[in-house]
């Protein structure tokens, strides 16, 4: 499958960050990449086309990344609408057919092929009823740019919902167990500063270059991006369980799980590239985990160049980074 691991970094070597002075005591900047799998799986999806041409969108995966709007505007593009006509609806799979779980990067590609799937099954029902309409033969029907043409008739999307919605609901269902998921690569780019006396390490900018395949809606893909680094961040800083000799958990709240903040770090800055896809009508690459892994090695990095602390294990908390800097200079 076709990956666009080269891109990111020929991407981040060409981007302002790289090339930018890093000027200051015990500041250092790291290079890493990073890789995800990404998911797939079952999907189900019901269109159903109003005869006032707007179209009723019902899937059964949980929205918590913009796959509603994802999914809408990918059905607008297979029927050729706006995608301001699909009313998109999440509803339990005890009222749809199976589908899969919202996680494994998997929701953006499997519900792009089962919406572009449901979008041609659309357009074929209402070939079918026109070529009845026109008394034609339906294989001399076309469907381009949100229209019907045959023989000198024509007949736009929204006037055939009007017409056709009289022989019958006009609705398609399509499920399909997914494959093709679109491994994806990032690769990021990190500046720090390390407080000498205390350990504390502070992002000063950071850069996030992934292969998206196709950015669906680019604003929801640059979230996912920087939510991801923001994981990644705390993983490689803060974030760590600790138990008492009991194997009782001592940090259970978010009061004493130190997660990082909007306090914590500059805006993330991100460089969207876009290598589709082979698998997928859209191209689509899952976006949401792939940023979580590259921040670990490219903050190790960054210390490693700031005060020459090799880091090899995870958080790279104050107390750790000062005891090896009390280490280095006993």
């Amino acid at each position: 499958s076709r990956i666009g691991y080269v891109e990111t970094v020929e991407a981040a070597l060409n981007h302002p960050h790289y090339k930018a002075p890093l000027e200051g005591k015990n500041r250092g900047r790291g290079v890493a990449s990073g890789f995800w799998f990404n998911g797939a799986g079952p999907s189900s999806v019901v269109a159903i086309v109003n005869s006032d041409g707007k179209v009723h969108l019902v899937e059964g995966s949980t929205d918590i990344g913009g796959t509603r709007a994802s999914a809408s505007m990918m059905l607008a593009e297979t029927l050729g609408i706006p995608a301001e006509d699909i009313n998109p609806e999440v509803v339990d799979t005890d009222s749809i057919g199976m589908t899969g779980g919202t996680g494994g990067s998997s929701v953006t590609h499997k519900i792009g092929i089962t919406t572009h799937k449901v979008g041609l099954k659309i357009i074929e029902e209402m070939t079918k009823r026109l070529s009845e309409h026109w008394e034609t033969d339906a294989g001399n029907i076309s469907y381009n740019n949100a229209t019907f043409s045959a023989n000198g008739n024509s007949m736009s999307f929204k006037e055939a919902a009007a017409t056709l919605g009289k022989m019958g609901p006009i609705m398609a269902s399509y499920a399909e167990n997914t494959k093709g998921a679109g491994p994806a690569f990032g690769t990021h780019i990190v500046d720090v500063e390390v407080d000498s006396e205390t350990g504390k390490v502070t992002i000063l900018r950071y850069t996030a270059v992934q292969d998206v395949g196709k950015a669906i809606h680019p604003a929801y893909v640059e979230g996912q991006i920087q939510g991801g680094v923001v994981q990644g961040i705390g993983w490689a800083l803060n974030e760590e369980y600790f138990y008492d000799k009991d194997g009782h958990l001592l940090n259970s709240s978010l009061l004493d799980y130190r997660m990082p903040t909007a306090l914590d770090l500059p805006m993330i800055d991100t460089v969207l590239v876009e290598v589709a896809n082979p698998n997928h009508p859209f191209g689509v690459r899952g976006v949401g985990e792939v940023p979580i892994v590259p921040p670990g090695a490219a903050v190790a990095h960054a210390i490693y160049n700031a005060i020459g602390y090799r880091a090899t294990e995870m958080p790279m908390n104050p107390g750790r980074v000062a005891l090896a800097i009390a280490k280095e200079t006993a």
